[in-house]
């Protein structure tokens, strides 16, 4: 379950810079809207799925040189009031710029959520919408509970089913074109 940590004045919104300041207490944090928020570790079986969607994903970029894959934790920086750490995302050649040693300025072009008990309603309706506003183009939801994939396209600001994948199904993306991918190949522990 993600853990809303309440900020030092309970009107006041946590800064990026604040956020950086912290000590390091081997908690993961995120900062939606000004809101610090602490997610607990991953369980294995997240690990092995979200080990199995990087890889593809990292072969894709790789072997088609057409940008960078990254996976949590690593600071993605919205802005200063929204700090998240995506489970894995790519990063366009084109925008490798906004890649830095200490994090990532600006929105990837796409962000994947693995689903958990504690972080599922964040990563549905939070992340979501600070993604979309910041510009994430493409945003899945992977469902380890339901076997599924949910691709997200960003349309006039706001996201659109592109594809609701199951077993069985090939994954495809608009951000990386020409990419597919058996769902249940990420599903394999």
């Amino acid at each position: 379950m993600a853990v809303r940590v309440d900020p030092p004045v309970q009107t006041r919104k946590v800064t990026y810079a604040e956020y950086a300041a912290m000590p390091d207490d081997g908690h993961r944090y995120q900062v939606i809207e000004g809101e610090l928020i602490m997610s607990p570790a991953p369980n294995k079986a997240h690990q092995h799925f979200l080990r199995n969607l990087f890889r593809i994903l990292d072969s894709y970029a790789r072997t088609n040189k057409i940008g960078e894959v990254y996976f949590a934790p690593f600071d993605v920086v919205l802005s200063g009031e929204n700090v998240v750490q995506p489970d894995t995302f790519f990063v366009s050649k084109e925008r490798l710029k906004i890649i830095t040693d200490a994090n990532v300025q600006g929105a990837p072009d796409l962000v994947v959520e693995v689903l958990s008990p504690g972080t599922a309603q964040l990563d549905k309706a939070g992340k979501r919408d600070v993604y979309a506003r910041f510009g994430v183009r493409e945003y899945w939801l992977v469902s380890p509970e339901a076997g599924t994939i949910e691709v997200l396209a960003l349309r006039e600001g706001a996201y659109a089913r592109l594809g609701l994948f199951g077993a069985g199904d090939a994954v495809k993306s608009e951000v990386l074109s020409g990419l597919s991918f058996q769902t249940d190949s990420v599903f394999e522990e």
